[in-house]
């Protein structure tokens, strides 16, 4: 039983795990940019939430060197979109299995029985666009998708791991210094 319960948590965990991807433009001179401004462009519905991610977000560009600034004067504009939905997984796990082949295909003799549960879960998924804020040309994106917990603190590590994901190689090398590695 506690193989089975260690096995359920197992594939929960894996089916579970946050799920990061980037994308820019590799013709961009990212070193022109050196302010910024981010907001929300999509709402997913959490007003609490919603200005800590936007403060986590600032972080990591602040972190890399660009500074804050205002709407209107800003060279790149931060967008983030957020949604939340429900989900669900099924797993199943057979016990006192005895048999082998049987004349119905595997399993007919001596099943035992089969327990099935489902685990319903929230996933957020955070995109994160960065527009060159003359052109308006989409320049970056990056995308994350994880499951949710009740407890906020759980989420904000969440959102930690997910950011320093997405911000790892940022700001992108030109593709001519890229080349020379």
């Amino acid at each position: 039983v506690a193989l089975i319960l260690l096995a359920s948590s197992l594939a929960v965990g894996v089916a579970l795990a946050l799920s990061v991807s980037t994308d820019h433009d590799p013709n961009y001179d990212f070193t022109q940019v050196k302010t910024f401004h981010a907001k929300i462009g999509t709402s997913w519905g959490n007003p609490l939430s919603e200005p800590r991610v936007v403060t986590a977000v600032e972080q990591q560009l602040t972190s890399k060197g660009w500074t804050k600034a205002d709407e209107g004067t800003a060279d790149a504009e931060v967008i983030l979109h957020g949604s939340t939905k429900q989900q669900q997984s099924l797993d199943t796990f057979y016990t006192g299995m005895g048999g082998g082949w049987g004349w119905g295909g595997w399993g007919t003799v001596g099943m035992g029985t089969a327990t099935t549960t489902t685990y319903t879960y929230t996933e957020g998924t955070l995109l994160i666009d960065i527009f060159d804020a003359k052109s308006k040309q989409l320049i970056f994106r990056a995308s994350g998708t994880d499951t949710l917990s009740e407890k906020t603190e759980k989420n904000q590590q969440k959102l930690t791991k997910a950011l320093n994901k997405m911000f790892y190689d940022f700001p992108p090398k030109p593709a001519k210094e890229k080349k020379k590695k």
